[in-house]
């Protein structure tokens, strides 16, 4: 059965827009506020920060609770890992996640700049430079069979959409306009010729679009 490259979750806002710009330490979406962006996932029951009992069951309990399903190994952009930019300074920055981020399988980080691996908990990440497609490769070995998820940021899924190398997306389009900032598209329409779509609305108000290849 094929590895598939799966993007899981990924949320824009009505207008296509991911991050914002000026990302720092203290803003890691920049000047996005990603309390309301991902609003709809934070308040699930499955979410794996809350600390309260209760949620929201339904469909934005469903995409949640399927996050790591049949996930073996994540690929992601260097700004998604932290706000570093250029040679790395020192190794002191592991992440914006603590010591157990929530990915529990390798995680690919690209980059121009390589370092040493680390492992936190049950994540190592691998710090590797190389076309998508080279990441890929290395990704689905660590996998072991299983599928490989597309993490972001938004400009490294455009790297892989541009490549044709992305299988399923799952994104969540939140009911907010931003204006500016980091663009995954001006229209999901974009991606019709290569992918299916499915639109299916929330009671959140978020409206999920499913896309899979043609």
């Amino acid at each position: 059965m094929a590895q598939l490259l799966r993007v899981q979750n990924f949320t824009v806002s009505s207008d296509g827009v991911a991050a914002g710009e000026d990302q720092s330490f203290e803003k890691p979406f920049g000047n996005v506020d990603p309390g309301r962006m991902f609003a709809w996932a934070g308040a699930t029951a499955s979410w794996p920060g809350r600390t309260d009992p209760g949620g929201s069951r339904g469909l934005d309990d469903y995409f949640t609770r399927d996050f790591a399903h049949g996930i073996g190994a994540e690929i992601m952009g260097r700004n998604k890992f932290g706000p570093q930019r250029g040679p790395w300074q020192d190794h002191e920055w592991r992440g914006w996640w603590g010591d157990e981020p929530p990915f529990h399988t390798p995680v690919f980080v690209m980059t121009h700049h390589e370092r040493p691996s680390f492992t936190l908990s049950d994540t190592t990440f691998h710090f590797v430079a190389g076309d998508p497609a080279s990441v890929l490769e290395q990704a689905r070995e660590a996998a072991q069979g299983a599928d490989v998820r597309l993490g972001g940021g938004v400009t490294t899924i455009r790297q892989f959409l541009d490549a044709d190398l992305v299988d399923t997306l799952h994104v969540a389009v939140s009911p907010v306009r931003l204006g500016s900032g980091l663009r995954l598209w001006e229209t999901p329409n974009e991606l019709l010729d290569r992918f299916h779509l499915e639109v299916v609305p929330s009671p959140s108000g978020v409206t999920h679009h499913l896309f899979w290849r043609r």
